[in-house]
């Protein structure tokens, strides 16, 4: 179980050292990060919590969890040479890191759903949310959220566990692997990406709100983490939406 003194040490063992806070049960780390940057928190402060009771996701879906069965935290950026447009580089280093540091510390081989999944096999094991507060041309502050799950939610379908581990070794192991890329951005982030995609080469269907579904293959992400998908007729590149793997035929 994560502690304040634990994530101290987490961030210690990064090289880090910023505020942290810890609760029990808190409603969404990524809202008590959001607050806390708001307030001027510094880059780095990090929150976590054993239980979310208001977990959100991506397209204002919500993430559930059993107390002490996933590791949830949350932390806040003021990256000062990253400029709006390449904002969504922040979830795919993000997902690169965990990726990196579940294969290091569990043993356990999972791999990058564009734009913000982790999978084991096709079910998801880690949901990553990335909220970034923009004013004219520069990124005021990111909140960067992750939820890992150590054991499956059974009423979750589609859902995996990366089995137990030591939620601090990972934490520390993420955060020191996520501090690595953040500091060469916008440099290597795309192609560390690729090289851990799940999404890559395969047939998709990205669902947009209010628009058309974009059907066909996904051949890359551009430099600004968007994903170009080749349809029948030409290449779409695609910055936000939510996609579903197809199956071949």
């Amino acid at each position: 179980m994560l502690s304040e003194a634990e994530l101290e040490r987490s961030l210690a063992a990064a090289g880090l050292q910023a505020p942290v806070r810890f609760e029990e049960v808190t409603g969404s780390t990524n809202a008590t990060a959001l607050e806390l940057a708001e307030g001027g928190a510094p880059e780095w402060t990090l929150v976590a919590a054993g239980h979310q009771t208001r977990g959100r996701g991506r397209l204002g879906r919500t993430w559930v969890d059993h107390p002490g069965e996933a590791l949830m935290f949350s932390f806040v950026l003021r990256p000062p040479r990253l400029d709006p447009e390449h904002a969504g580089l922040i979830g795919l280093l993000a997902g690169w890191a965990m990726a990196t540091a579940i294969r290091d510390v569990a043993g356990v081989e999972v791999l990058c759903k564009w734009p913000n999944d982790l999978l084991l096999g096709d079910a998801k094991v880690c949901g990553i949310l990335v909220e970034s507060v923009i004013a004219g041309d520069r990124i005021r502050h990111i909140a960067v959220g992750l939820g890992v799950n150590l054991t499956r939610p059974d009423e979750v379908p589609d859902a995996a566990g990366i089995g137990s581990v030591e939620e601090g070794d990972l934490l520390a192991t993420f955060l020191s692997r996520f501090r690595e890329g953040y500091e060469r951005l916008p440099a290597g982030v795309v192609e560390g990406w690729s090289a851990m995609s799940a999404t890559l080469g395969r047939r998709v269907e990205v669902r947009r709100l209010l628009a058309e579904p974009i059907v066909g293959t996904a051949v890359r992400v551009d430099d600004r983490g968007a994903l170009i998908v080749q349809t029948l007729l030409d290449r779409v590149t695609v910055t936000s939406g939510e996609v579903h793997h197809l199956r071949e035929v």
